[in-house]
């Protein structure tokens, strides 16, 4: 193995660890109540909290088309993966964000813990469908495969364990945390550390600024909506997001363009 590669190697390693300890270094962090409480309350044509529920129908659109560009099987086409088994990761993505549209609209009808796992448990299965789709195609295929079903239990663990300590009155979201944010640092350190084996990068670069911008929404939910009461930080939030997977398809459909392109005569 060659010495860059060791380094790489090794540096993914030591950052997967030291992520886990710094999460798990801190105390129990609860639910807080005041999650629940948005800013944009209204119902419209009886629908209570409206536009936060209305607002994960892009989820739904984005989901299908990445699935349209997961396993399109047009005979102008050229599939988007050199090898038939990286399409997997990205279904448990795409399929993760549709659930999300059900989940997330769930919630949001009258929000509560209960309810808050229908809408966190697809995404963790997208965040470890992102993840594991990254490994495949920057480190190793082999790897990437080994990992995939238990890196899919891991999500849904973090989501189990999470709403199990809450009804213990103990909540702890330092695994969810884990799972979230240390799956989203680690496929920028994939970006970071790894070259890419197939093009478009800079499609996946603007979806994670898109889903950095969505977090920032989300914080800035009363603020926004403040601003003339036209629209909150939340429903911007998912509409954001959904653009952070928007641009996930659009690396598939251009990847797909661009291997057309270079296998053609």
């Amino acid at each position: 193995m060659r010495r860059s590669a060791i380094v790489r190697h090794s540096t993914l390693m030591l950052s997967v660890l030291g992520t886990v300890v710094a999460v798990f270094a801190w105390p129990p962090l609860p639910q807080p109540s005041a999650y629940h409480l948005f800013a944009d309350q209204r119902s419209f044509l009886g629908i209570p909290n409206c536009l936060n529920v209305l607002s994960n129908v892009p989820f739904a659109v984005v989901s299908l088309l990445g699935l349209a560009a997961t396993f399109g099987r047009a005979p102008s086409r050229t599939p988007p993966f050199s090898d038939p088994w990286e399409r997997w990761p990205y279904a448990a993505l795409f399929a993760g964000v549709g659930l999300t549209t059900l989940g997330s609209s769930y919630y949001h009808l009258a929000p509560d813990n209960a309810r808050l796992v229908w809408d966190r448990l697809p995404m963790s299965v997208g965040f470890m469908g992102l993840l594991t789709a990254l490994l495949a195609e920057r480190v190793s295929l082999p790897v990437s495969r080994w990992l995939f079903g238990p890196l899919l239990v891991v999500g849904a663990a973090s989501v189990a364990y999470w709403y199990w300590s809450e009804l213990q009155n103990a909540g702890d979201l330092r695994f969810y945390v884990l799972v979230q944010f240390g799956s989203l640092l680690l496929v920028v350190l994939l970006l970071v550390l790894y070259p890419a084996r197939y093009p478009g990068t800079r499609y996946l670069v603007a979806g994670l600024a898109a889903y950095a911008a969505a977090k920032g929404l989300e914080l800035a939910d009363q603020e926004i909506f403040s601003l003339g009461q036209i629209v909150s930080g939340h429903t911007l939030k998912h509409l954001a997001a959904a653009g952070g997977v928007a641009c996930l398809v659009a690396m598939l459909r251009a990847r797909t363009l661009t291997r057309a392109h270079s296998n053609s005569p």
